[in-house]
């Protein structure tokens, strides 16, 4: 949900004049759960709540026709595009050329329109026409329950892959494992240890200037806009971790990466999209981490009780070691 404790106003900050407003103007039970806002040029304005996209009307109100929605005009794109970037496309242009700029407070915009190329490579994004503004949610604690599968003793951790569809709180659920490997257990016995997270997307802690937006604790360093595969490889050579965490692994690189730190005797928790552990087995080369036994959790998620439902937890032999579905709510 909106976090208003959290940076809220730089979020409402970044909206254009006539978007703000309605905004707004939404019920406060509506905007505690929307997920995104899209604008898309001569388009209705939209939201995404309880897996569905809804039209919103000028006067902040869910309706069913589009007819019956904002329209959002070409000069409220212009406008949000000069809010985001701080009227500095320059500045941001390498956030730019990757789709999306983080907020402070750890909203992230994605952008789409015209790519400009050079030899090859997206350079930057011109006539940008779609905005879609999602809504940071840091569920601190979301993954206390479950930390007893990860932890193997006092002082180890085990090889963790999150296997989850798109929007199943995967990320959150990361972000969360993150911060309690950093900060430690008191009920698990565990002090805490020194990680080392690659952020490709600013996804997890969310940097804004090299400040992380969300709390993933206080042993953590993180490698903010760097592809995985370098990152677990300067990582592992400039700050020492004891585990890595990355997220939506999947390239070919990325498992050479994983590979060289489970050797160097680092552990990994990171993540992949998958419905289930068969269709991971399917995808080419992630299946010789999982023959090679090199993962030794699996936490499978859905959205059967919302966002975050964890399905199973797999032993590296993959037999279920908990059974679900079960969701933790938090505030």
């Amino acid at each position: 949900m909106i976090n208003e404790s959290k940076n809220y106003n730089e979020l409402l900050n970044s909206l254009p004049f006539n978007v703000r407003n309605i905004i707004i103007k939404i019920p406060k039970n509506i905007k505690a759960k929307m997920e995104e806002i899209r604008l898309r040029i001569n388009k209705p304005l939209m939201i995404h709540i309880d897996n569905q996209e809804r039209f919103i009307s000028s006067e902040g109100r869910i309706v069913d026709l589009a007819d019956f929605a904002y329209r959002v005009t070409n000069d409220d794109c212009e406008k949000a595009l000069q809010l985001i970037s701080k009227s500095s496309i320059y500045a941001f242009e390498d956030e730019i050329k990757n789709g999306y700029i983080t907020l402070k407070g750890g909203y992230r915009v994605g952008i789409c329109g015209k790519c400009v190329l050079e030899n090859g490579m997206i350079k930057t994004i011109i006539n940008v026409s779609g905005f879609n503004y999602r809504i940071m949610r840091e569920c601190i604690g979301v993954s206390d329950e479950i930390m007893r599968y990860i932890l193997k003793q006092s002082d180890t951790i085990y090889n963790t892959l999150i296997i989850s569809p798109p929007q199943c709180g995967k990320t959150t659920l990361l972000r969360d494992i993150a911060r309690n490997i950093s900060n430690g257990m008191k009920t698990l016995d565990f002090k805490g240890d020194n990680i080392s997270i690659i952020d490709e997307r600013s996804e997890i802690a969310a940097c804004y200037k090299g400040d992380p937006q969300n709390d993933v604790g206080y042993r953590t360093d993180i490698l903010d806009s760097c592809p995985k595969h370098l990152g677990i490889l300067m990582m592992i050579r400039s700050m020492s971790p004891r585990v890595i965490i990355t997220d939506e692994i999947g390239k070919i690189e990325d498992i050479t990466a994983i590979h060289e730190a489970v050797n160097a005797g680092v552990n990994i928790i990171t993540t992949v999209h998958g419905n289930d552990i068969s269709d991971i087995i399917r995808k080419e080369y992630l299946n010789e981490l999982i023959s090679g036994k090199e993962f030794e959790r699996y936490i499978i998620l859905s959205k059967r009780k919302g966002a975050g439902t964890i399905e199973s937890i797999l032993d590296r032999d993959l037999k279920t070691i908990f059974k679900g579905p079960y969701r933790k709510d938090v505030d």
